[in-house]
């Protein structure tokens, strides 16, 4: 089986931010140095894990928090040109292993339109990755109607991470900082910034705009029926086209990584079908070992694992 991975991180010195909290547990401590050892490598660890895990091809992306740090639009502008034109020369160096998404520099919208066409047509990368909202700015704002113009376009993906700082105190939090980060709230911050660009019109604007969820879509497969029974309770000042089930599965599609259940992608598949669905990892900070033996796990038929596993980043990278 060939497997192309879509949410696989990299960092670059120049730009490390130090994304990870620091602890005094050991354990922690010891995660921490692995992925702070893995992030920018591309030989000695990265391509032997993807060799011993099967996987072909990762699809590269500027790791937490990106650009959506606390900096100002021309330095937003500036690190956005050093970190894809860096990208882009480790892709040259390994154009069958490796491909890229853009980091764009959202503080200047504008800038982060020229910023996409340049990486799309003169880097040859896929589209781009941005870490959630900026600041408490979301992607529904007019701001950023002409990026999604942009997307369409240009016919790639935008793919919303989580990991931005937080702009809200959710005191859910409070006293419970387990909860904080990948476990819980990202994908709760991340899929409710999913929902904004739904409820907003923004497919309805951008019918062929395309925006990629991680982490098995960010619950949101899972609540398709209860988005649709609850939009009809609603009398919306703009109401959508369609509802709100019908954009989650063609213009928002999602891929698996750091979710290795075959139970959760075979629901996923039957709520929004293998074609919007595609195989991750989110390496360094989950294991491709156990991404692929997840997925060789599920009982799905051929042609569904062969789309998941690189038929549909294929096709919507046009890798």
């Amino acid at each position: 089986m060939k497997y192309i991975a879509l949410e696989e991180a990299f960092s670059i010195p120049d730009l490390d931010r130090q994304p990870f909290a620091r602890s005094d547990s050991r354990r922690v401590r010891r995660l921490v140095e692995d992925w702070s050892r893995k992030l920018p490598d591309f030989t000695e660890f990265r391509l032997p894990e993807m060799d011993a895990a099967g996987i072909d091809i990762q699809v590269l992306s500027l790791t937490i928090p990106g650009l959506q740090a606390d900096i100002d639009p021309a330095a937003a502008r500036d690190e956005a040109t050093l970190a894809n034109d860096y990208l882009a020369r480790v892709v040259t160096e390994h154009p069958d292993r490796f491909r890229g998404f853009a980091a764009l520099p959202m503080q200047d919208p504008a800038a982060a339109v020229a910023e996409l066409e340049r990486a799309v047509r003169q880097l040859n990368m896929c589209g781009a990755l941005v870490n959630d909202h900026l600041q408490g700015h979301y992607l529904d704002e007019p701001r950023y109607d002409e990026l999604w113009s942009a997307l369409e376009e240009l016919a790639v993906p935008l793919y919303l991470h989580p990991g931005a700082p937080p702009a809200d105190h959710w005191k859910v939090l409070d006293g419970r900082p387990e909860l904080y980060g990948s476990t819980w709230s990202w994908a709760a911050e991340t899929g409710g910034h999913a929902l904004r660009v739904i409820f907003g019109g923004v497919f309805d604007r951008h019918p062929e705009a395309t925006l990629i969820l991680g982490h098995m879509g960010e619950f949101l497969p899972f609540m398709r029926s209860r988005l649709d029974s609850r939009y009809l309770t609603l009398d919306p000042e703009s109401p959508l086209r369609r509802m709100p089930s019908a954009y989650i599965g063609s213009n928002l599609v999602i891929t698996t990584s750091g979710v290795f259940s075959p139970a959760a992608l075979t629901g996923a598949v039957l709520e929004i079908g293998a074609d919007a669905i595609m195989f991750s990892v989110d390496y360094p900070y989950e294991s491709s070992h156990d991404a692929v033996a997840g997925f060789e796990r599920t009982t799905l038929s051929d042609t569904d694992r062969h789309k998941i596993a690189h038929g549909n980043a294929e096709r919507i990278l046009k890798l």
